[in-house]
């Protein structure tokens, strides 16, 4: 459940812990990390030896005894301590020192929908870490709401998509709250596992960590649809002699490739529209559904929406930023509840 407003605007600190990227925003200051959500580790000592950016390029090309790790999958943490570790190294020393002098710091985190209770304890326990005394819990959807700038507040139906690294979640809000919500676990590492598995069965290439995101890119002048290049060269290492080659792949049979995950978004989408009230999916047909999250900015991917559903669809301005900017609103006091008055 999402924090009220007024205990939003008590709190110093907030994170948004996402499996792709960790971001933090401090109250007065704005975002100051924005920073991959990996930690490179010493197996041997146990030394943390980078994190962030430098330790996301560390993949795949670490000696056997560094290994790259993701504390955090699908906006969960999975791994307690190394989120600790990975966040105080991010946040950096100065302001720790500047946090810690709070004798009464509060913090909020980002949170999926619906999400267990021992995800919401991973998640406190993450924050109760870093020297926070009270954890708030914000709804990802609601941040991220707020963070495009949607109407959240008013009588009327908005729909948002946020399409993250490990999952997608659907929703349509009213009142500030959610009516109607859905997560399905395709993001865009489903993508790019779909490219990977369509490389080695398509060409006998097993390609790099790091090349899979470059070949989303140059989908770019067609996306999912059927304009653009005919084919891009990809570089790799031949399944058979171990060799490296390059090979043209041909763009349209990666984007039906890329389009095989996509279905469970699209059924995900289906369901949330079919269990609304009709009043709210009349409101939709005129504002539409704004898509942010990384994910979002896949060439292609709201034509594909918008075919499947018939309504405007729009991606946020910096939809990767959303949810933080939203969170950071409601810590800023930016945002204003409804305040329905009970009759006598």
């Amino acid at each position: 459940m999402t924090a009220s407003l007024e205990a939003l605007r008590r709190c110093h600190l907030a994170v948004d812990l996402g499996a792709a990227r960790t971001r933090v925003y401090v109250k007065g200051a704005g975002i100051v990390v924005d920073e991959p959500s990996a930690a490179a580790v010493n197996t041997r000592t146990g030394a943390l030896i980078a994190v962030g950016t430098f330790a996301e390029q560390m993949t795949g090309r670490t000696p056997h005894y560094i290994r790259v790790v993701r504390p955090i999958s699908g906006g969960t943490v999975v791994d307690i301590e190394m989120a600790q570790r990975m966040l105080r190294h991010l946040i950096g020393e100065k302001l720790r020192r500047n946090l810690r002098r709070n004798l009464r710091l509060r913090a909020a985190v980002c949170t999926p929908h619906e999400a267990d209770p021992l995800a919401q304890r991973a998640a406190i326990e993450t924050m109760v870490g870093l020297g926070a005394r009270r954890v708030e819990l914000v709804d990802t959807l609601v941040a991220a709401a707020v963070g495009c700038g949607l109407p959240v507040e008013r009588p009327e139906a908005t729909m948002i998509m946020a399409c993250g690294a490990a999952t997608t979640q659907v929703a349509v809000l009213s009142l500030g709250s959610i009516v109607r919500a859905e997560r399905v676990p395709v993001g865009g590492e489903a993508i790019d596992h779909a490219i990977v598995q369509h490389l080695r069965q398509a060409h006998e290439l097993v390609t790099p960590s790091q090349s899979v995101r470059p070949l989303q890119l140059a989908l770019s002048g067609g996306g999912l649809v059927q304009d653009g290049p005919a084919s891009t060269e990809v570089h790799g290492r031949d399944v058979a002699t171990g060799v490296t080659r390059s090979v043209q792949v041909d763009n349209a049979a990666v984007r039906r490739a890329i389009r095989t995950p996509l279905t469970a978004v699209l059924d995900g989408i289906g369901r949330v529209l079919r269990d609304c009230p009709p009043d709210l999916v009349a409101d939709l047909a005129d504002t539409g559904i704004m898509m942010v999250g990384g994910s979002a900015l896949l060439p292609g991917f709201d034509d594909m929406v918008r075919t499947y559903t018939g309504m405007p669809v729009h991606i946020a301005e910096r939809p990767e930023m959303c949810a933080v900017r939203g969170v950071g609103a409601m810590l800023e006091g930016e945002i204003r509840p409804l305040v329905l008055d009970p009759l006598a």
